[in-house]
This record gives structure tokens, C-alpha cells and sequence, in this order.
């Protein structure tokens, strides 16, 4: 089954052309401002292409409805666009992107893969927030988590690898968003996103976890309007506000430069990547593997070595020389250390891989002659 994958992003959109083994036919990343997707674009990057037997759709958010791939129809599509409050910065782009292909191949059946999907396992006891019962019952508030098509096919590249599942495993995504999710055989158990995509560690331009005192007093005593905290926590915090510039290359070079507010950037960044991932390997029970994917996660051996250093105490270790040539190879690596009890592992990010496993399941078609399962 040909598959093609659209994934659409904050200024973006990624088209990958998967043809029946998996090789990719036709990649393209178009620039999206605003998230608005021009069909005519899409048209010009997908013309003398093969034609495709279905299109994935990367969908963030299926709220507790939509636990896997689902075929897209008038019904469903209307589901989703309700759907848009709860994710108001990404459901429309996705919706976008949708209808811009959907215009173009009105007769390719479409499938949306959702980025909440993989954590509708966690348990009530990680998913539930202690606030009033009429805010989960009215609204759905509750850790949905996000990012779960990267730390699914993380999760199975890694099986892959080893020949079996880690028991107890551990995936960092590092990229503009981050976050990080427990796998227990196979399986979400609790991710560090959890109402929306601010939550957890520190991001780009995200602040990640803050105190809900802070946002209450911003708005009460300061008088900030809630879009003016909304976007300011979401655009102008994270390490744009601690180093001022959101780029983590850039980052570690002001760093070396010695730039003391790049060095205090990276204090806070590992300082709550390493007690986060400490917290998921809590609620995984221990630690089998950790695995780093995403931009900064694939191409970063100073953030992993930092990062792993951190979490020694676990029997995380790295070969020092497997690590740093991890960074420029396009393959996906063991970087595992001699003295480790716990592996490690850097895996490139394939979204549109796990998009097309989806969609095949979905649809009763056979796996790729050379998928990564």
C-alpha cells in the first residue's frame, strides 16, 4: 500500500510519498505561515508523483474518542473540529493541511493518526488531575499527552534493535517541543505534555512546567489578559527567554562563549530534562533503555551527554565516541557505555513511518516488505 503522510507543522508541512516498501517517493517540506496550507503548493510538490492508496494525516489531538487511526469522513472531520479548543494553536493547522490534500485527491481515502493515541493507556492514576470533578466531567480536563507518533515508532524502532522490547523504557523527545514518555512493554504509562503542550520540560520557545499561581497572579494583579499569558508562555518563554534565542545550537555555542545567560539556559534545561526523565523512569519502574529522538535529541551528543551523566545513578552510561558520531550519521545508533545496566539509543524521528503502519493496520493491509517492526 502506497502511503502518502502529511504532517503540519507551526510554519510547515512535511509531505512524504511512501511507496510500498517504505522508501520514500517524493519528500517535501513546504512553508506554511500561520499553519495555512496553499493547495496549490501541495499540487507542485506532489505532481509526476505515483498516486497514492491512502493519505495519513498527522492529527495532534483525538481527545478520549479517538485512541488510534481512524478513516476520515464528513462525521469524523466535524468530531475533530471540535475538537479544536482543546489544541486551538495545532488542531487547525492539522485541519488544514487536511483539507488542502483532501481537495486535491477527493477520491484517495484519508486516515487521521492522532499524537494523543499512544498515551490513551496511561493509567487513571497519571492521567487524572486533582481539581474540581465538574472540570473533568464538563470540559475533559485531564493529561492527554502529545508527541505519541514519534514515541511510538520510537518505542518500536528500539524493539527492533534489541530484538525485544525494553521492559522498562524511557523516550526523549527533543526538538522546538520536548517531552518524555514511560514505556512499559510497549506501552505509554505517563508522558511529561499533559492538558496541552505546554507541560513538562523546558522548550524552544515553551516555558514548560510553571506554577498555575504564577498565570493566576500574572492575570489578577499585574492585569495581562489570558491570550497575553497564553502566548507569551507558548512564543517568548523557554530558552528564548532564559538564552534568547530558541535554537539550541545556538545556545551551546553562546555557552562555550561563556555567556552567562546561555549558561544558565542549559543549567535549567538539563536540570529539568534529568529530574523529569528520573520521574519516568520512576513510573516505569526502573530503567531498561532511554532513547533520544527529535532535532536536538538526534543531533545534539552535548545535551544526551549531559542528560545521561545525570541520570548515571540509573546504570545509564554512554560510549563517548559512539555519541559523538551519532550526531552526523543519518542511521540509528547504540551509544551505550561499557559500565551501562541501561542502554541507550539515538533514533531518528520517522513520524510518517509510524503513520504508515497505522494506516496499513487500519485498513488490513500488508506491512511494508522492509518496515521497521
Amino acid at each position: 500500500m502506497r502511503v502518502l503522510t502529511i504532517n503540519a507543522g507551526s510554519s510547515s508541512l512535511k509531505i512524504r510519498l511512501l511507496d510500498h516498501d517504505d522508501t520514500v517517493l517524493r519528500p517535501a517540506d513546504l512553508d506554511a505561515p500561520g499553519g495555512v496550507v496553499a493547495p496549490d503548493d501541495v499540487r507542485r510538490a506532489l505532481q509526476g508523483c505515483p498516486r497514492p492508496d491512502v493519505v495519513a494525516h498527522r492529527i495532534v489531538h483525538g481527545g478520549t474518542k479517538f485512541t488510534g487511526a481512524v478513516a476520515l469522513d464528513d462525521t469524523v472531520i466535524g468530531e475533530l473540529e471540535q475538537l479544536t479548543a482543546l489544541a486551538p494553536l495545532h488542531q487547525p493547522k492539522s485541519l488544514s493541511a487536511l483539507r488542502a490534500v483532501s481537495a486535491l485527491l477527493p477520491d484517495v481515502p484519508a486516515v487521521a493518526c492522532f499524537d494523543t493515541a499512544f498515551h490513551a493507556s496511561i493509567p487513571a492514576a497519571a492521567s487524572t488531575y486533582a481539581v474540581p470533578r465538574a472540570w473533568h466531567e464538563r470540559y475533559g480536563v485531564r493529561k492527554y499527552g502529545f508527541h505519541g507518533l514519534s514515541h511510538a515508532y520510537s518505542t518500536r524502532r528500539v524493539t527492533e534493535l534489541t530484538g525485544a522490547a525494553p521492559p522498562r523504557l524511557v523516550v526523549a523527545h527533543l526538538g522546538a517541543g520536548c517531552s518524555l514518555t514511560a514505556v512499559v512493554d510497549g506501552r505509554s504509562r505517563d508522558t511529561t505534555m499533559g492538558f496541552t503542550p505546554l507541560a513538562g520540560l523546558v522548550m524552544a520557545t515553551r516555558s514548560g512546567d510553571v506554577d498555575p499561581g504564577l498565570v493566576l497572579w500574572l492575570e489578577q494583579h499585574e492585569g495581562l489578559a489570558p491570550a497575553e499569558v497564553a502566548g507569551s508562555l507558548e512564543r517568548d518563554a523557554g530558552l528564548m527567554a532564559l538564552a534568547g534565542d530558541g535554537d539550541m545550537r545556538h545556545v551551546l555555542a553562546a555557552e562555550h562563549r561563556g555567556e552567562q545567560r546561555a549558561v544558565l539556559a542549559l543549567q535549567v534545561y538539563v536540570h529539568r530534562l534529568v529530574t523529569l526523565a528520573g520521574a519516568m523512569a520512576a513510573a516505569a519502574g526502573g530503567l531498561d533503555a532511554l532513547v533520544f529522538t527529535g532535532g536536538v535529541g538526534e543531533r545534539s551528543a552535548e545535551v544526551r551527554r549531559r542528560c545521561v551523566d545525570g541520570l548515571a545513578h540509573l546504570g545509564a552510561a554512554l560510549d563517548d565516541a559512539a555519541n559523538e558520531a551519532a550526531d552526523s550519521s543519518a542511521q540509528d545508533a547504540e551509544i551505550t557505555g561499557a559500565s551501562a545496566t541501561a542502554r541507550v539509543f539515538v533514533v531518528r524521528a520517522r513520524e510518517d513511518l509510524q503513520m504508515a503502519v497505522e494506516c496499513r493496520r487500519l485498513l488490513g493491509a500488508p506491512a511494508a516488505a522492509n518496515a521497521q517492526e
